[in-house]
């Protein structure tokens, strides 16, 4: 499916919002200038409690899901100690980890993003507090914003014992704490592959930032996090150079 395809589907599924009347008026510029408040507000959160210690140098990965792939991976690719932030699939099996079935809601993945990082430089918890405050809204159970679907569910996927220990730890403290208006519903899966997505996936919002979609519902978040995390802020993205899928 060519990008063109593909953004006329993702266009479509919007029609039914305010968001598709301004599409279809050119309003893009309208709609860059219009608060992050449009898009759900970000919400500062402590950091973890239980973290990792900074670590060698080295890289370590980690795999977030929550909404749509766009808005996660353009966020983390402005966070400095990643070294890269893949769009893809996690949570079915390879066969179906393609964009189209995966839309369908019945292939167990979720749109997710695999996270290359130097712990050196950036903990996981770390990433955790960014992935909680600023890059999607933990409190929305299958759904994000605009789009529905366990495909669009939060949940973190854990490479290890260390990463789960951490992840359930900040749940519970972030609980404990009730820093979110409403009860957390992330979840933790382990023992699953990420598949990369399709090319035309890859740095979409750095490659098309005046898309209303990502106008609306993904740079907000950009300048949540340059405005929470300014030490953590990169303004020069970390982009996807190369994908196996066409």
């Amino acid at each position: 499916m060519t990008a063109a395809i593909f953004a006329s589907k993702r266009a479509a599924r919007l029609a039914a919002s305010a968001l598709a009347a301004f599409a279809l008026s050119g309003a893009a510029f309208t709609l860059w200038q219009m608060p992050a408040a449009a898009a759900g507000d970000a919400v500062a959160v402590p950091p973890p409690s239980l973290d990792e210690k900074p670590g060698h140098a080295g890289s370590e990965t980690a795999v977030f899901a929550g909404g749509c792939f766009w808005g996660v991976q353009g966020v983390f690719q402005h966070v400095r100690g990643v070294e890269s932030a893949v769009s893809g699939y996690a949570g079915g099996a390879r066969a179906d980890a393609e964009y189209e079935t995966v839309s369908t809601g019945t292939t167990g993945h979720a749109e997710s993003v695999e996270i290359t990082y130097d712990p050196a430089k950036i903990t996981y918890g770390k990433l955790l507090q960014v992935y909680f405050s600023v890059a999607h809204n933990p409190t929305e159970l299958n759904y994000q914003g605009p789009d529905r679907g366990t495909q669009y569910r939060s949940t973190i996927f854990a490479a290890n014992d260390t990463q789960k220990k951490i992840a359930q730890a900040y749940i519970a403290q972030l609980g404990k704490d009730r820093v979110f208006a409403a009860p957390i519903v992330t979840t933790l899966e382990e023992g699953r592959t990420f598949y990369p997505a399709e090319s035309y996936h890859q740095n979409f919002l750095e490659r098309n930032p005046t898309y209303p979609y990502i106008v609306y519902n993904d740079l907000p978040k950009i300048e949540a996090l340059k405005r929470m995390f300014p030490d953590l802020y990169s303004e020069k993205p970390v982009l996807v150079m190369a994908q196996a899928k066409g």
